[in-house]
């Protein structure tokens, strides 16, 4: 690990003026830490922003829909009984995330930020295309965890089991920098690598998320998340399925789903939640869903096993939603 500088600033716009320097932001650094001790990130400052006050907590107001700062530690959500009567899905998606330790010192966006777990990108020895290279070596190589659809030159997936979740009720990300503030579609923060786009978030240099807001509408879907895993817990996912749809009078109405750990980005098909609308989620309807989502997947060598286990999991996810 190289030398680096260390601040732990008290107010945001002192970290916002140290990271307009090319300093690297930290929060919990479940991430990053590990980027470091492998090589693979090498800041040469570091601004520590778990002394900011604002940016933890989350706040419900009525008609104004939910609001989650960045800094709030993981374990927050998914042990927050009047939470989960808000959003239950929240719950479900982060209790099987991590172990408690990582959900303690996790915070929500460094999660949104969290960079991909195949294992030829972790090692600080393999130039894979992602880091500058010529070649992606899963492609050829060790693919079981790989990509199944919607990848090009870089077959990664994306990690996180919290994006799909807030993803199917609308979420949107508030993002700022010394140069000022904007607001951004939570979906478009995930960027599929692919030509010069070598990288996997849309985030600008020196910005930083300061919180995630879900509209009162989007709350009034029926939500839930499910996982496959190697592991019986705290595993990545092998697929992941967050669907909701508000149920009026046993037909599914505004439907969403998305899935994690079948493609480089979140995985959301709207030609398949437009053909569930006003459908009772029988079994053709999901099932046909389910092929929409999937259309054009294109399994790798050793992780044909996905498409069939995604079919499921779409088919068991929405089927829950009437159950």
């Amino acid at each position: 690990m190289n030398a680096f500088s260390y601040a732990r600033p008290r107010a945001l716009a002192e970290a916002l003026r140290m990271l307009r320097n090319g300093a690297i932001a930290l929060a919990g650094g479940t991430d990053l830490v590990g980027l470091m001790k492998d090589g693979l990130a090498r800041p040469a400052s570091l601004v520590d922003l778990t002394g900011i006050e604002g940016l933890r907590g989350w706040s419900h107001g009525k008609g104004r829909g939910l609001r989650i700062g960045a800094l709030t530690p993981l374990v927050e959500l998914e042990t927050s009984d009047a939470l989960a009567k808000t959003m239950p899905i929240l719950r479900e998606s982060l209790r099987d995330a991590a172990t408690v330790q990582l959900r303690t010192m996790g915070t929500v966006g460094g999660n949104l930020l969290q960079r991909n777990r195949c294992w030829y990108f972790r090692d600080e020895g393999t130039v894979c295309w992602l880091k500058g290279g010529s070649r992606c070596f899963a492609i050829d190589g060790e693919n079981r965890y790989h990509a199944i659809i919607g990848a090009q030159e870089c077959v990664i997936v994306s990690p996180s089991d919290l994006v799909p979740a807030l993803l199917a009720y609308d979420a949107e990300i508030a993002l700022t920098s010394s140069r000022g503030t904007r607001q951004m579609k939570l979906a478009d923060l995930f960027v599929a690598p692919h030509g010069r786009e070598r990288r996997e978030h849309a985030l600008r240099p020196g910005e930083l998320i300061t919180e995630v807001r879900v509209p009162e509408a989007a709350l009034a879907r029926r939500g839930t998340y499910l996982k496959a895993m190697d592991r019986k817990a705290w595993s990545f996912a092998l697929v992941s399925v967050a669907a909701a749809a508000k149920i009026e009078r046993g037909v599914a109405r505004d439907v969403r789903l998305i899935m994690g750990g079948v493609a480089p980005v979140p995985w959301r098909v709207s030609a398949a939640e437009k053909a569930l609308e006003g459908t009772t989620l029988d079994d053709a309807a999901c099932a046909d869903a389910a092929d929409r989502v999937l259309a054009g997947a294109t399994p790798l060598r050793d992780n044909g096993y996905k498409v069939t286990l995604a079919r499921e999991l779409v088919r068991r996810a929405l089927r829950s939603l009437v159950a």
